[in-house]
């Protein structure tokens, strides 16, 4: 038997993958994270929600811990999600905070404490090779699957993590909820970024953290054809949110210059490319290089290409990626690793 620390947000995944790790003969321990002390309205960081755990850390009769991470998730996740958009850049503050709060400072907090292992609800699996190696792998619910936002995990980490949900589908995981009479079997999933509320949105929160620059717009010519209220709100591939006069076929961003306050559009053709580049890889075993299939969004469709010397090449023109946009190399359904679009 282990001694098990659940991360729980108070969601129905989580609430479940404590039951399922407690039905196994494991000690188990709930915690919740206090990360975002701000206004929230998505299901993820609210009060209520730690309190929702603590219920469902009743009903199962197990312990339930509240650590605060805030000051942790401003300088990790919040301030570089605010410093990526005033670069121009676009980020993923999902992945900043699995890679930087919790599979980094909680995986620490899980072996400064005496734990064996660390549970989650997250929707993905971990296979074990012959070898011993452990790689994430895609969820049985591929509708709902996370591996896309947890490419960061290496062996250690990977070593003493459980997924017990992984091999359910989000229906199935709602009736186990059911027939425990848990309190979150019915409650929706979390949506959105947790500190953006859907009342005020992404561009009240930077406004009142950086300031917003307009910017011009101009075509493939260097023509000015229109304006943007910010053009550190523009991402690579945008259609909308430009004000552009004259022609009837859309357009769209294929370029954002931040200090020089401007937008290029060009037609869907312009947006494609053979090839891109990567930073900052890392992998769940050894470095990579050869055929992959690449994701670049949580539930894109992975495509085709060959890896080598941190450049990706498409086997078939693909749409340019934005920079700072997560980049995950599969096998199969298999993680190989990930880095972002530069």
């Amino acid at each position: 038997m282990s001694k098990v620390m659940v991360a729980m947000s108070g969601g129905v995944d989580s609430s479940v993958a404590a039951a399922l790790m407690l039905e196994q003969g494991h000690e188990v321990v709930g915690v919740t994270l206090r990360l975002w002390g701000g206004e929230s309205d998505s299901g993820c960081c609210a009060i209520s929600d730690v309190d929702d755990a603590r219920r469902v850390c009743d009903e199962l009769k197990i312990d339930h811990h509240v650590f605060n991470m805030s000051d942790e998730f401003d300088n990790h996740v919040v301030n570089p999600y605010v410093s990526s958009h005033a670069a121009g850049l676009t980020p993923n503050p999902c992945i900043e905070c699995n890679r930087h709060i919790k599979f980094d400072l909680l995986h620490h907090r899980v072996q400064a404490l005496g734990f064996d292992r660390l549970a989650t609800g997250h929707h993905a699996r971990i296979i074990t090779q012959p070898d011993g190696t452990h790689y994430l792998a895609r969820a049985i619910d591929t509708s709902k699957d996370q591996s896309y936002v947890l490419y960061m995990l290496d062996q250690k980490k990977l070593a003493i993590l459980d997924l017990p949900i992984g091999d359910l589908t989000k229906e199935q995981v709602r009736d186990l909820a059911t027939k425990l009479n848990l309190r979150t079997a019915t409650k929706p999933d979390s949506q959105d970024v947790c500190f953006i509320t859907r009342e005020h949105g992404r561009n009240d929160f930077l406004r009142k953290r950086i300031p917003l620059t307009p910017g011009r717009v101009i075509d493939t010519t260097g023509a000015e054809v229109g304006s943007v209220e910010a053009v550190e709100m523009v991402t690579i591939g945008q259609r909308k949110g430009m004000a552009t006069a004259g022609g009837t076929d859309p357009r769209y961003a294929i370029d954002v210059d931040v200090p020089n306050a401007t937008v290029t559009v060009g037609k869907p053709e312009d947006l494609l490319v053979d090839s891109m580049p990567v930073k900052d890889c890392v992998w769940a075993n050894q470095p990579t290089s050869g055929s992959v299939l690449v994701q670049i969004s949580a539930h894109g469709k992975p495509m085709e290409a060959t890896l080598k010397d941190n450049n990706v090449y498409w086997a078939e023109p693909q749409r340019r990626v934005a920079p700072g946009q997560a980049v995950v190399f599969y096998s199969d359904n298999k993680v190989l690793g990930g880095g972002m679009a530069c």
